[in-house]
């Protein structure tokens, strides 16, 4: 049912629907999604399973500052599916069929591809100029919360929102990987800027549920990466080499 109406709203729908309905995608998987995850965050926290990684008060106004510049993210991401359908609608998107392997994989693949483009984007945020103009939305948060994961200027957030688009012209995907892949991004993403961990603090278990890019908001350095800190390893590892 969902791949039929899908299917129906790439095919049928103006430019102007397009951009409601992925307007309101958006919207859901921030608005509605976000309080949730918190929910879930507090009562694995009384199961003692999750604990907090900075105990720091929130600034004033945190929460209505991140979720204000939030709806500015998501009036911005409203726009992605535009190039996407467009290029469905010319023959220049290759669609695979939607079987459980090809949505399976391309929603891995995804978020793979999402962890390399985010590190660059990341990585040019923090150049002095995109540092104090812009990714300083962002960092306002410096005890991150749910509520700050689209917490972005305008131009960042349109530079993240192009992620399907500079892949799914050169690889092809099943419409529902597409479709479902803003759900897994915004999970890490939550995860990421939760402010809880799974243990103790010691041992490798501790660094699980996306704690990197919350120790980022904390120090404002390193943890570059999206879910993990691979690329970080391996950038650090060519400087040494180089």
């Amino acid at each position: 049912m969902i791949k039929e109406l899908i299917e129906n709203i790439i095919n049928n729908y103006s430019a102007l629907e397009l951009y409601l309905v992925v307007f309101a995608y958006f919207s859901f998987l921030y608005f509605a999604l976000a309080p949730l995850f918190l929910l879930m965050c507090k009562f694995l926290e009384k199961q003692n399973l999750l604990h907090k990684i900075i105990e720091k008060k929130l600034i004033d106004n945190q929460v209505k500052f991140e979720m204000l510049h939030s709806l500015k993210s998501v009036l911005i991401f409203g726009f992605s599916g535009l190039p996407i359908v467009y290029l469905i609608r010319s023959g220049d998107i290759t669609l695979l069929p939607n079987t459980f392997l090809n949505v399976v994989i391309g929603i891995a693949l995804l978020t793979a591809w999402n962890e390399i483009h985010f590190f660059v984007v990341h990585r040019i945020m923090h150049l002095p100029f995109f540092m104090r103009n812009v990714h300083i939305i962002h960092h306002t948060s410096k005890t991150p919360t749910v509520y700050s994961v689209y917490s972005f200027h305008w131009f960042e957030a349109l530079l993240l929102s192009t992620v399907p688009l500079t892949i799914t012209p050169f690889v092809p995907f099943s419409i529902m990987a597409i479709f479902l892949y803003p759900l897994a991004s915004i999970l890490l993403n939550y995860a990421g800027h939760c402010n809880y961990r799974f243990g103790k603090g010691t041992g490798a278990s501790w660094k699980l549920f996306g704690t990197f890019h919350n120790e980022h908001h904390a120090k404002g350095k390193k943890n570059y990466g999206f879910a993990s800190d691979l690329l970080d390893k391996l950038n650090s590892m060519q400087k040494k080499n180089g």
